[in-house]
């Protein structure tokens, strides 16, 4: 028995499917059907039931994946331990943001990778919630930057920032002439918000929630909705890190909104088998060089994430 055939039958219970999970472990679908062959022949027991369409573990095989995933999260910890005794910090980075946050963090996390972190190989991608939880259960990324609480017990959370909502209005829309705004005071039919599938949607028809509106105006971005209320009235409701985008005339048009305040949680996000606590720390030093202090959980400010 080997690490290496650990390493394929974990692969092959995530993906489900043998090319998929050699592609995962940089091997041939031959050469990880013929390892995890051997490892059941060794055991004396069939992990997998390969008459199954997805490919699923049997009962016995369910048992040994899990004490396979507590063995190569010990190995995988021992490693991390020696390079955090040396102080080193190298590797290949998988890191998925949403897009309603990646126009605020992406292009700054880029230029200071290059500059803190030379040693590591960063891929960042923009994918929804939804695409994001899949990629992370099947190690398809490392670790993710979005909007939570996810209630996912196979997910850890390690908030980064709290981020308010501001509403942006038109001159001629009856808001415009308030300080600030109330909830029940935002009336839904004038509302433009993005797609289905965006996260920041949901998370405005959740303190919009005991409300009915008559009529929903979608659009693709952040940006996209700014551009749709100066030319067609109405408003938006737009993150705090937005603001710096607007010019000074489509800054007269922002106002705070008020019972509630509305904000939002970003967190970094990992499986619970992941371990690099040297790769967490490079992304949450990053975000907290980019990110207002005021902004920033009172943990991250304090303390180095450990797990």
């Amino acid at each position: 028995m080997t690490l290496q055939q650990l390493e394929y039958i974990v692969a092959l219970d995530k993906t489900r499917h043998f090319v998929r999970a050699a592609e995962m472990c940089g091997v041939t679908q031959p050469t990880l059907s013929a390892m995890i062959q051997k490892l059941e022949d060794e055991l004396d027991c069939r992990i997998f039931d390969r008459s199954s369409h997805p490919i699923v573990p049997t009962e016995i095989g369910l048992a040994v994946i899990q004490q396979a995933q507590v063995v190569l999260f010990n190995v995988n910890q021992l490693k991390e331990s020696v390079l955090v005794q040396r102080g080193t910090v190298a590797g290949n980075l998988s890191l998925a943001i949403i897009p309603t946050v990646a126009p605020y963090l992406l292009p700054g996390i880029i230029s200071l990778f290059r500059s803190d972190y030379p040693e590591i190989s960063l891929r960042v991608s923009e994918m929804r919630t939804e695409t994001i939880i899949e990629k992370l259960q099947t190690a398809e990324i490392d670790m993710a930057i979005l909007s939570t609480p996810l209630e996912d017990p196979k997910i850890l959370e390690v908030p980064l920032y709290y981020e308010k909502f501001i509403a942006y209005i038109a001159p001629d829309e009856a808001m415009y002439v308030q300080e600030e705004v109330s909830t029940n005071e935002m009336p839904l039919d004038h509302l433009w918000v993005l797609e289905e599938g965006h996260c920041l949607r949901n998370q405005v028809f959740n303190f919009c929630e005991n409300k009915t509106h008559s009529s929903t105006y979608e659009a693709g971005s952040i940006d996209t909705l700014v551009k749709i209320v100066d030319r067609n009235g109405g408003y938006t409701v737009i993150p705090e890190l937005h603001v710096d985008l607007l010019n000074d005339t489509q800054k007269l048009n922002l106002r705070r909104i008020v019972r509630p305040e509305a904000t939002r949680e970003i967190a970094l996000v990992i499986r619970h088998d992941y371990v690099r606590e040297g790769m967490m720390n490079a992304v949450a030093n990053t975000v907290k060089k980019i990110i207002p202090q005021h902004m920033l959980d009172a943990r991250l400010k304090k303390f180095a994430i450990k797990l």
